[in-house]
């Protein structure tokens, strides 16, 4: 909080400007999720995942290198 003890806000851009280089979790519209580290993203939240994990139905699956995931796809995206 800051002097006023107003919470702080962060855009969107911001946040994932930060979470960039960090281990994040990737939910798609049809339930399946990937954790990984986030190397880049653009505009239209196409990601790329490095060290990539993919879940369905919270079972691992695959695991990957590397994983480009389309942005349209994309339900959320939080830093674990």
């Amino acid at each position: 909080m800051s002097e006023n003890n107003k919470p702080s806000r962060t855009s969107p851009t911001d946040f994932l400007n930060i979470i960039i280089g960090k281990r994040v979790f990737v939910r798609l519209n049809s339930g399946i999720d990937y954790k990984g580290v986030l190397s880049c993203l653009d505009g239209y939240m196409n990601i790329a995942l490095e060290m990539t994990e993919e879940y369905v139905d919270g079972e691992l699956r695959n695991r990957y290198g590397d994983a480009f995931i389309r942005g349209n796809n994309v339900l959320y995206i939080s830093i674990i």
